[in-house]
């Protein structure tokens, strides 16, 4: 679990998993977010054959953080969630279709080694830039490119699980 700005052991988790998919489902919509907080900072465990982009999540804590999304469309919109045996589901319906659709992917992603500032230890960090690219499904042409997030994480895991991708240190831009 996150505790503060570090990785912790604890109950914690699951209510992520869901702010997660509400998250993930609006990235793909013309809803607008209002209040999303980031995971504080910290990649917490490794990620194999990952099918959505890094730092795509969202944290939310009782009357502290929250995610909040506004509609200003003329549109209305309904989440539908779901658990069957093995899977958390989920669908965002609409009363009328839509005229995009929406395409999230990273760029710039990579693993890196960083002085920690407080300690001058040695670290591995992640980053990735997530874009949102907005298409017109009438004519299939992209009307939009946004960049709605930059990450860069602290890696709380084993670095030897991915040794080979960590370069020695963050490439200059």
């Amino acid at each position: 679990m996150i505790e503060g700005d570090h990785a912790a052991v604890g109950v914690g988790g699951g209510l992520c998993q869901f702010t997660n998919l509400l998250h993930w489902m609006t990235l793909h919509s013309s809803l607008t977010i209002v209040e999303h907080h980031h995971h504080s900072g910290l990649d917490l465990f490794p990620d194999f054959q990952r099918q959505i982009p890094f730092g795509t999540g969202t944290s939310i804590v009782w009357n502290f953080l929250d995610y909040r999304v506004r509609n200003d469309t003329d549109q209305t919109f309904q989440f539908r969630v779901r658990v069957d045996d093995e899977y958390l589901r989920g669908e965002l319906c609409s009363d009328q279709a839509l005229p995009m659709k929406y395409h999230i992917r990273e760029e710039d992603a990579y693993f890196y080694r960083a002085a920690d500032p407080r300690t001058a230890a040695s670290t591995v960090r992640r980053h990735n830039v997530v874009m949102r690219d907005t298409r017109d499904k009438r004519t299939g042409n992209i009307v939009k490119t946004e960049r709605p997030l930059e990450n860069d994480a602290l890696a709380c895991y084993d670095p030897d699980m991915i040794r080979d991708e960590i370069l020695p240190e963050k490439p200059s831009v």
